[in-house]
C-alpha cells in the first residue's frame, strides 16, 4: 500500500492537478471543499482551501483551522502553492509549519520546490522562472502578484520563515539526501530547492522523504508527480458512467491569454456554440434569463457550448470573484442539462461547482499536464475537466472538449 497524503491547496484547479498525480499511480483520490465531510478511507485527500484571494492573515487562519480538522498523523502533508507565487504562499507555509510543530512536538521542516517543468515553471538560484525567463517578465506576474520579486527566500521571509537554498549542482550531485537531513536538523525551517526538470524533482522527492518522517512538502503539481512516483504503481479502478447525449459546457473565466486563444480556436473550428457574456450583463443580471434558456436548449440537443466572459482593455481584477459568482448564478438553471463540464481558472470552477451543489470530484485521469478529469460528487454526477487558466496551449480546450465528448458518449473516464 502506498503512503496516505493530505494535499491542502489554495485553489480548486491546483488541488486537482496535484491529487491526479497519485491517481495516475493507482491510488484513489478525490478533491473536496467547503463543509464536505472528508472520506477518511481515501488514501489521497485533496482539499481546496479557496484562499488565493485572501489576505495573508486570513489565509493563514484558514489553513490553521483546516489542518486541525483534516490532518491526521498517518497522512503525510503536501502544501500546494501556486507555481507563479500568486496568493499567500508564505503565510500559508508558516501556518503549516506551526501546525506541524504543535502536532509532532518538535522542529517542523519543509521542502519547498514549486517548479512544474511540464508547464514551463522552473526554479534557478532560488527564483521562479516561466518559459526560461524571470517570472517578473511573465504575463501572469504583470496581472497578479503578491510579493516584490520572484525570490522564494525573500517571499518566505515576509512571514518570518528562516530558509536556505539548495541549488541545481547540489540537487544533481550525490549528497542531496545528506544535505536535506542536515538542514532538517539545523536552524532553517524550510529549504528552497532548485529544479529545472522532472528528474530534478524526483531527486528532491526521494531525498526529502528520507530526510525526516515529519517533513512537509511545499510545491505545485510537478513535485506532487515526483512524490507519487516514489510509491508503488497499481492498476487504476475504472470510473464509468451511463452514456449521456447532452452537450458539454465549457466555461472560460480566466484572463490568461492562452485560455483566450484556446477559446478563439474552438469558435473558429466551428465545433461549439459560442455564448460570449459581458461583465455588465452578469453584474446587472440583465439578459441572464435568455442566456440560460439558449444554453439549456443547445445542451439538451447535444450541442457543446462555450461560455466566455468577455473582458476588454485592462480588466479590473478586484471584480473577479463577483464575476465568477454572478456567472455561476446565471448558469445555475441549466445544471440539469449539462452532460459534462470544463472550467478554466480555479475561481471560476469553484464558483460553478458550489452553486451547482457539487461538493467534490472523484479523480479519474489527467488529460494533459495541469488538466484533471474526474466525476463530480453531489447533486450532479457528470464528467468534469479543470484547468488552471495559464496552463496548456491554444489547442488545450479542443483536447479537453474531445476527451469529455468521448467520456460521455462511451461512458468511461479512464
Amino acid at each position: 500500500m502506498g503512503a496516505r497524503w493530505l494535499i491542502l491547496a489554495d485553489d480548486l484547479t491546483g488541488a486537482a492537478d496535484c491529487a491526479i498525480a497519485f491517481r495516475r499511480r493507482g491510488s484513489a483520490a478525490a478533491v473536496m471543499w467547503g463543509d464536505a465531510a472528508p472520506d477518511d478511507q481515501l488514501p489521497i485527500l485533496s482539499y481546496d482551501a479557496d484562499s488565493r484571494g485572501l489576505s495573508a492573515k486570513a489565509a493563514a487562519g484558514r489553513h490553521a483551522a483546516l489542518l486541525e480538522r483534516l490532518h491526521s498523523v498517518d497522512r503525510r502533508l503536501f502544501k500546494k502553492i501556486d507555481s507563479t507565487m500568486r496568493g499567500q504562499p508564505a503565510a500559508e507555509s508558516a501556518a503549516t509549519l506551526a501546525h506541524l510543530r504543535t502536532r509532532y512536538g518538535q522542529q517542523a521542516f519543509g521542502v519547498l520546490a514549486p517548479a512544474f517543468p511540464a508547464t514551463g515553471r522552473t526554479t534557478v538560484n532560488g527564483r521562479m522562472r516561466v518559459g526560461g525567463r524571470p517570472l517578473e517578465e511573465a504575463e501572469v506576474w504583470r496581472r497578479d502578484h503578491t510579493y516584490a520579486s520572484a525570490d522564494l527566500g525573500a517571499m518566505l521571509a515576509t512571514a518570518g520563515i528562516r530558509a536556505g537554498t539548495i541549488t541545481l549542482p547540489v540537487v544533481r550531485g550525490g549528497r542531496l539526501a545528506d544535505m536535506l537531513a542536515e538542514a532538517a536538523a539545523g536552524p532553517d525551517e524550510i529549504v528552497v530547492c532548485d529544479a529545472e526538470t522532472d528528474d530534478d524533482l524526483h531527486r528532491i522527492a526521494e531525498a526529502g522523504l528520507a530526510a525526516t518522517p515529519s517533513a512537509c512538502f511545499i510545491g505545485s503539481a510537478g513535485l506532487a508527480h515526483a512524490l507519487a512516483a516514489t510509491g508503488p504503481k497499481a492498476a487504476r479502478e475504472p470510473v464509468r458512467i451511463t452514456p449521456d447525449g447532452r452537450g458539454t459546457l465549457l466555461v472560460v473565466g480566466s484572463l490568461a491569454e492562452i485560455s483566450r486563444a484556446g477559446a478563439r480556436r474552438l469558435v473558429a473550428d466551428g465545433c461549439v456554440a459560442h455564448l460570449p457574456v459581458s461583465p455588465e450583463t452578469l453584474l446587472a443580471r440583465e439578459g441572464q434569463g435568455s442566456l440560460a434558456t439558449q444554453l439549456a436548449e443547445w445542451l439538451t440537443a447535444g450541442q457543446d457550448v462555450l461560455v466566455e466572459i468577455m473582458l476588454g482593455g485592462e480588466p479590473d481584477m478586484s471584480i473577479g470573484p463577483r464575476l465568477a459568482r454572478a456567472l455561476a448564478e446565471a448558469l445555475a438553471p441549466t445544471a440539469g442539462q449539462i452532460g459534462a463540464l470544463a472550467a478554466t481558472g480555479g475561481e471560476t470552477a469553484a464558483a460553478l461547482l458550489t452553486r451547482f451543489d457539487i461538493h467534490g470530484i472523484q479523480l479519474a485521469d489527467e488529460i494533459e499536464p495541469g488538466v484533471s478529469l474526474g466525476l463530480t460528487l453531489g447533486r450532479l454526477s457528470i464528467p468534469i475537466a479543470t484547468k488552471a487558466g495559464a496552463f496548456g496551449d491554444a489547442d488545450s480546450l479542443a483536447r479537453i472538449r474531445d476527451r469529455l465528448r468521448r467520456a460521455r458518449i462511451e461512458g468511461s473516464l479512464t
